[in-house]
């Protein structure tokens, strides 16, 4: 709990701060004179301010957000000494400048991030597909499990090599939510030829990219040993005398070949919704014996499956990923594009209503994936940084009245006709955005209740 505290506070105020910084720079650097720079709301907790300079600076006590309070002649009287240095005086681009550069100072974070995770390198699956979901577009396709992918092409782009299942789970995502097939090149062993193998994800249905989609693909998790690791007390695995380490070659007259296979077989062990027996053939220590086991019936989102009481599946093969000095930072402007893009896409989708709500996430949810990723290790943490920045940098150029890209979509309405919009309209603008941004908030706040008592 400590931990996902403090990894949150700090996500928050590192993406904050460099937001606010962006705007900072740019103004000062177009010479307008800043107040006060605030990183949260509500009672100051520390404030300093260095000699000579006309910015107060402030750490809030409230850590949802910040500002910079800029001289204005639209918030109170400016002497005529100072008038230049006032926002409103501005030429256009200059605001405009000003304004956009708090979203894309969090673009060029998320750049960064995304290349110190390539330098730095992580361990990641390796791309070695487990078995295909029953009926699955992977099945349909002729996979059979343990191929390797080498490569990956979504329609009408370059082929790409894949290092990764993190890269294919990338590439099947992007595909899945354009609406675009993606050919894999593949290998069924290593020696063997290559082959491309087709997925026709132009024919998928999507309406969250969450588990469920990659279910639907048929390609849920890399391959592992269909081994059972931790067994819980009181379980249907302890009390058919199955034990950690054991590797499972048949569920009634099924062979079974990997982790997600027997996960699956597990989960679909049920009939009318009720545990059936299965004679299980397994390995232990060298011999091969057979037990009963009969699973117990767990809810999962309302649906009866099955549950054995033990770890299924042993750990993935993995492989560390690293690129050099100028490819990793290129990798991370492509991650940033292709994430800015997906993340638009998404909330488009959700707009037109082809894309469920529940997409949506609230600060308790980002809360707890900064905690998790946090406990997993730098590399993911600042992976979690970047995707996060990412989402608040696109955040803030939507047009909406409150946000940056509300802001400059006054200033574009300026530069074509000539004229700031009116007062009157400015308010009925801002109130609507405010309705509209307290909307999605309060849907992003009921999807983490939700995700926390599901």
């Amino acid at each position: 709990m400590l931990l996902t505290i403090v990894a949150f506070i700090v996500a928050l105020g590192l993406l904050i701060a460099v937001h606010e910084y962006g705007h900072y720079r740019v103004a000062v650097a177009c010479g307008v004179k800043v107040l006060r720079f605030s990183v949260g709301f509500g009672q100051p907790l520390l404030r300093w301010q260095r000699p000579g300079s006309p910015t107060e600076f402030v750490i809030g006590a409230f850590p949802l957000g910040g500002y910079v309070r800029m001289l204005d002649e639209r918030e109170a009287a400016v002497p005529e000494a100072e008038r230049h240095l006032a926002f409103n005086n501005q030429r256009l681009g200059a605001r405009a400048a000003i304004v956009a550069a708090g979203p894309l100072a969090n673009l060029l974070l998320a750049v960064l991030l995304y290349a110190a995770v390539n330098w730095i390198g992580v361990q990641e699956p390796q791309a070695l597909l487990a078995s295909p979901l029953p009926g699955s577009l992977a099945q349909q396709a002729g996979l059979k499990g343990g191929e390797r992918v080498l490569a990956q092409a979504i329609a009408g782009e370059e082929a790409q090599p894949v290092r990764s299942f993190e890269d294919l789970r990338w590439a099947l995502t992007r595909g899945a939510l354009d609406g675009q097939d993606i050919a894999l090149t593949v290998q069924n062993r290593p020696g063997a030829a290559e082959h491309q193998v087709l997925l026709a994800l132009s024919g998928l249905d999507v309406s969250q990219a969450d588990a469920t989609l990659f279910r639907k693909i048929g390609l849920a998790g890399p391959w592992t040993r269909p081994v059972l690791g931790t067994v819980m007390p009181g379980g249907a695995a302890e009390r058919a005398g199955l034990h950690s380490g054991d590797v499972v070659l048949r569920v009634g007259r099924a062979e079974i070949v990997d982790g997600v296979q027997l996960r699956e077989t597990i989960r679909q062990s049920l009939q009318n919704g009720k545990a059936q027996p299965s004679r299980w053939r397994i390995e232990r220590a060298g011999h091969v014996m057979e037990l009963t086991v009969t699973p117990d019936v767990a809810d999962e989102q309302g649906m009866a499956v099955g549950r054995i009481g033990a770890y299924v599946g042993a750990a993935p093969e993995m492989v560390q990923v690293r690129y050099g000095a100028v490819e990793g930072l290129v990798t991370g402007a492509q991650r940033t594009w292709e994430v800015s893009l997906l993340t638009l896409r998404m909330m488009g989708r959700m707009v037109i209503g082809e894309a469920s709500l529940k997409n949506l996430s609230g600060p308790l949810t980002i809360a707890d994936y900064a905690g998790r990723s946090a406990s997993m290790g730098l590399t993911q943490y600042l992976a979690f940084l970047a995707l996060i920045s990412v989402s608040l940098g696109v955040l803030n150029l939507l047009p909406l009245p409150v946000l940056d890209g509300g802001h400059l979509m006054y200033y574009l309405w300026e530069g074509l006709t000539g004229r700031a919009p009116s007062d009157i309209w400015m308010e009925r603008l801002q109130r609507g955005g405010v309705a509209l941004l307290l909307l999605m908030m309060s849907i992003a706040l009921f999807n983490d209740f939700t995700r926390l008592i599901g």
